[in-house]
């Protein structure tokens, strides 16, 4: 048995994207129940959103994303995209969800995202200041953080 119970599947999760995707939703998960929501999963695949979570009597739909730090930002995707017969379509969740959460995998954080507040192709939260020092409009992640 490996020292490490993770070590045999990490090398697995590199190559596959539903590996990973499973990883964010459990990561997001464990961290929106211990923020104090009331979590539950849609039954089925065919939905647009992967978690409903519940606080004070609200109900919200929660899309999960994988995230990486590239340049001092953890950048992920704000869309769908699909492979048809050789092409490929693109599609917001603009209207169907109302937050992303976002489980990067380089930092092991788990951040909560108003759909309103992001781009419909991509998304971006700051972990270190800009080379230029720029402050004006710029997204912190520590703001968003569940984890």
């Amino acid at each position: 048995m490996p020292d490490n119970l993770f070590a045999a599947s990490s090398n697995e999760l590199k190559r596959s994207t539903k590996s990973i995707g499973d990883l964010a939703e459990a990561h997001a998960l464990v961290a929106l129940m211990r923020a104090g929501y009331h979590v539950s999963i849609p039954f089925g695949e065919n939905n647009r959103y992967d978690l409903i979570v519940e606080r004070d009597g609200v109900l919200s739909r929660v899309q999960v994303k994988a995230g990486r730090v590239r340049g001092g930002a953890v950048l992920f995707n704000c869309y769908s995209s699909h492979a048809h017969r050789g092409g490929s379509s693109c599609r917001s969740y603009t209207g169907e969800i109302d937050f992303f959460a976002v489980y990067c995998i380089d930092n092991e954080v788990v951040y909560l995202i108003p759909i309103e507040e992001l781009a419909a192709k991509g998304g971006s939260l700051r972990v270190e200041p800009t080379k230029n020092n720029q402050t004006k409009r710029i997204r912190w992640a520590e703001s968003y953080a569940l984890s």
